[in-house]
């Protein structure tokens, strides 16, 4: 599909890049998804809805990236994709084996990735981790960055491959790829163990490929620590952290950034205990992801700017993303409390049209406007957006005074809230389970 007509424009090399690696990403859902749905059990119809979810995620990130005779060369075949991809999601819900079947049952057997040493990791304080290798600046581990340790982990392992990250500021670009599967990077906290970059979309990167570190091999866990880029407000896109692997935990980690902070792209994924700052758009993607016991934090923008928390990027009514914000507190941060009159943060606007966000039995705070929800540009998705909340507290929960849009709920109903709970969202009832990581799997 791509074309062998030479495309000089670095920016536009760069997107096609990225063309290329989602497209690869891709093939392999769609081999996984047959073989999903051959095997005709819930949740092997499960794992193959949420992977032909992130195909179609995965043409649409490939298509914005894409300008000038980039996409010019390539619009019409993409275009195509994401026709077959819409299609082929189609024909998967309208053969679902129940639609009202969404929980999964607790008492099946855990994935095969799973090893029973891998329920207790996330319990455990940094130090008593046991690591297959270790990563220190000192020359005190294996490895002295990151990457390298990285490289290192089998590929398709099949057991959990335990990165320990001492303590120290590691600046670098890290990639967990697609074959490096079940890998866990665990630091000494997330004050102590960071990992910073600063490529921006400014200065001639990709949002893609901005983040700092990028997972995308499945299993991938990482705990204890900060996730950086230091790009600041005026280079706009600058991702600290982008997770497209399914069934992945992000547990007691810091996440910082500006604009479009934590690329939750793809996939299932949960976060827990974890601190994430910025300010447009900070979490944004197209994910099946549930956050419990965060902190979400919005910072001072560039003046004229409006904080987004989120901004959800569901393009398909039949996709099964979403983003479930439970039990969380949005809080200002200290540059941003002294001046919050004067900046408006909302908890989100809808980046595409099927945009899913529900914030549940959390704590909004003051510097929250009472509209709660910001347009993207004029009624784009007003109607077919949706936002809920539900049994939220704080000086910013109020709904009275929230938009009226056809896709705004204030949710009554806990069978509705359910809906966007770990068991349903992400059906963590099975995998999250097995991994020890500390959750609530209801209301």
């Amino acid at each position: 599909m791509l074309s062998s007509r030479r495309i000089n424009n670095p920016k536009e090399q760069a997107a096609l890049l990225d063309c290329v690696q989602l497209m690869d990403l891709s093939m392999d859902r769609v081999w996984d998804s047959i073989l999903a749905l051959n095997e005709k059990t819930t949740i092997s119809h499960k794992d193959a809805h949420s992977w032909l979810s992130s195909v179609l995620t995965n043409h649409v990130t490939c298509l914005d990236g894409l300008e000038g005779s980039a996409k010019d060369l390539m619009e019409t075949d993409l275009s195509d994709l994401i026709l077959r991809a819409r299609t082929s999601l189609a024909m998967l819900v309208a053969i679902s084996p129940s639609k009202d079947e969404i929980v999964e049952p607790l008492n099946g057997d855990f994935p095969s990735w799973v090893t029973s040493k891998d329920r207790k990791l996330l319990e455990t304080l940094p130090n008593d981790v046991k690591a297959n290798v270790v990563v220190a600046k000192d020359g005190s581990g294996k490895f002295k960055t990151v990457k390298e340790a990285v490289a290192s982990a089998p590929n398709n392992g099949k057991t959990r491959y335990v990165i320990y990250v001492k303590k120290g500021t590691y600046k670098e670009n890290v990639e967990i790829g697609k074959s490096k599967k079940n890998v866990m990077l665990v630091g000494d906290g997330m004050g102590s163990t960071v990992i910073t970059g600063s490529l921006n979309v400014v200065d001639g990167s990709t949002t893609f490929k901005s983040a700092t570190v990028a997972a995308v091999g499945d299993g991938f866990i990482a705990q204890d620590i900060w996730f950086q880029n230091t790009a600041g407000p005026q280079k706009h896109q600058a991702v600290a952290l982008r997770v497209g692997a399914d069934q992945s935990v992000i547990n007691r980690c810091r996440i910082d950034a500006y604009q479009d902070t934590l690329y939750t792209h793809s996939n299932r994924q949960f976060y827990r205990d974890s601190f994430i700052t910025g300010t447009v758009d900070f979490i944004f993607g197209n994910a099946a992801v549930v956050f419990q016991n965060c902190k979400l934090v919005a910072r001072k923008p560039m003046t004229g700017q409006n904080n987004m928390v989120t901004a959800q990027g569901r393009t398909d009514p039949n996709q099964n993303t979403g983003t479930s914000i439970q039990k969380c507190n949005i809080i200002a941060s200290s540059d941003l409390e002294p001046v919050k009159g004067s900046v408006r943060t909302y908890l989100g606007r809808p980046w595409k049209e099927y945009s899913r966000t529900v914030v549940m039995q959390s704590t909004i705070g003051n510097h929250v406007d009472p509209s709660g929800w910001s347009i993207w540009s004029g009624d784009f998705a007003l109607k077919t957006l949706y936002y809920g909340e539900y049994m939220n507290n704080g000086p910013g929960a109020g709904t009275s005074k929230r938009v009226k849009w056809a896709g705004y709920h204030v949710i009554t109903n806990a069978a509705e809230a359910k809906k966007f709970t770990v068991a349903e969202l992400i059906q963590g009832g099975v995998w999250l389970k097995s991994t020890g990581v500390t959750f609530t799997e209801g209301l």
